[in-house]
């Protein structure tokens, strides 16, 4: 017996749905019928035209092995703080109190199958405690935290991903963080990270995921059948051999398997990142596959055009400096009021457009802001976060540092640049699919 799928879709007001709905039935709706076809089996319609297309691009995880989400602790507000010197007093604190005080002291919700109080103190007590157990560790976009990560699952964390996150930590390293899945209404999630990473920092609406560029070795393994010689520290790219190979010979230039090549005669595993970075920051790759890049990891289409691939690195590098706010020009927004500089207004009413009379303002509370900021820059999303509006909101009640004010200038100086690159990686592209 054959199964038939239909589908419709119905949008408006609760009172308009109840309307429709009482004035309807299976028999009246004007269904669409649905196919479901391989990989996913989608039990709604999808505009299948250009899957050929995109299905020739390597899949991200399957071109970057060693990869997965970001950790997931099962207490936030416990284990991550804005400051190094939060988590030592949290962690202290924690250390010393018995369950039942601590549950009192923190309001601890009740435990849950990979967070125990018994468990988080065990690991805590274990570990020392430690100031060399605090690492950064990037939380939202543009938002790098400190969490006390030990690397024991089901300890002071619940999933702290160690398989992924201690190449992170080993030395020096560049994570692209992405998604498999998104149900924003535009596919942004991606985003860069020297630091490890909470699962959901590059997607709102579900986990994300870490791709390490480098692994490094570990002392109580044997690396078997790597074709990489050791770099810098003994690391080794995350890339495979497959991908390297056929990217190589589309190219028609040789790889390097640390650092970066001079683009005319090789090419090496950053060079790789950026071009990736950029073609995935493209406006065109984003709105083309949207349709896929809701349903599973992106897959990056690859150019034979040497001169193409150089421009993209380029691009992409320039974008990935900015967004660890490593290369960040002079910031045009500046902070020109005196006042206590705590953080009282936040969502729309951070917020004022630019008039004849002033530029675009976000303000901190009713005397501070910064300025200029225009409306493009206060808006821009990543993973599903308007990220100005964001990491304000999380500081509300917060008195801003120096150090605070001049990261939230720089990162609208990043976002600023970031929608400019986005265009010139746009009009570089000469057409799609790259070629």
């Amino acid at each position: 017996m054959t199964a038939r799928i239909h589908h419709a879709d119905l949008y408006g007001t609760r009172l308009r749905k109840h309307k429709w709905l009482n004035a309807h039935d299976v028999a009246s709706t004007d269904w669409q019928n649905v196919q479901p076809t391989q990989p996913f089996y989608l039990f709604k319609p999808q505009d299948r035209s250009l899957w050929a297309e995109y299905e020739t691009g390597w899949k991200l995880t399957e071109a970057m092995p060693l990869n997965g989400t970001g950790v997931i602790t099962k207490r936030d507000f416990l284990s991550i703080h804005m400051t190094s010197e939060e988590v030592w007093r949290t962690v202290t604190k924690f250390a010393e109190l018995s369950q039942a005080d601590a549950r009192e002291h923190f309001k601890l919700p009740k435990d849950v199958r990979d967070w125990h109080h018994d468990w988080a103190k065990a690991d805590v007590l274990q570990s020392g405690p430690s100031q060399d157990c605090i690492k950064p560790i990037l939380y939202r976009p543009f938002d790098i935290r400190r969490i006390y990560y030990t690397g024991r699952t089901r300890g002071f964390i619940g999933w702290p991903v160690v398989k992924v996150m201690r190449h992170m930590l080993e030395g020096e390293n560049l994570g692209l963080v992405a998604a498999r899945s998104n149900k924003s209404a535009v596919p942004d999630h991606f985003f860069c990270s020297r630091h490890i990473m909470e699962t959901k920092c590059g997607e709102s609406t579900t986990q994300s995921c870490l791709l390490p560029l480098y692994v490094y070795p570990d002392p109580e393994k044997v690396i078997e059948d790597t074709p990489w010689p050791e770099g810098a520290g003994g690391r080794r790219p995350n890339l495979a051999a497959g991908f390297v190979e056929q990217f190589a010979g589309t190219l028609g230039l040789a790889f390097v398997s640390d650092g970066r090549g001079d683009l005319k005669q090789t090419f090496g595993p950053e060079d790789i990142f950026h071009y990736a970075y950029a073609v995935f920051h493209a406006p065109t790759y984003r709105d083309r596959y949207a349709e896929f890049l809701k349903i599973d990891f992106p897959r990056l289409p690859l150019t034979s055009d040497a001169g193409l691939f150089a421009t993209l690195c380029g691009l992409g590098a320039e974008l990935v400096g900015l967004h660890l706010l490593e290369r960040v020009p002079n910031p045009q927004a500046g902070y020109p009021a005196d006042g206590n500089n705590t953080v009282t207004r936040t969502g729309r009413k951070a917020y004022k457009p630019p008039t004849d009379e002033a530029p675009g303002r976000v303000y901190i509370n009713d005397a501070q802001y910064f300025e200029p900021v225009p409306p493009e820059v206060w808006g821009f999303h990543v993973g599903g976060y308007q990220v100005c509006e964001k990491w304000l909101k999380d500081r509300k009640a917060r008195v801003l540092s120096y150090d605070d004010i001049e990261t939230y200038r720089r990162i609208t100086e990043a976002v600023r640049q970031t929608i400019r690159l986005m265009a010139e990686i746009d009009a570089a592209v000469p057409a799609w699919p790259l070629k």
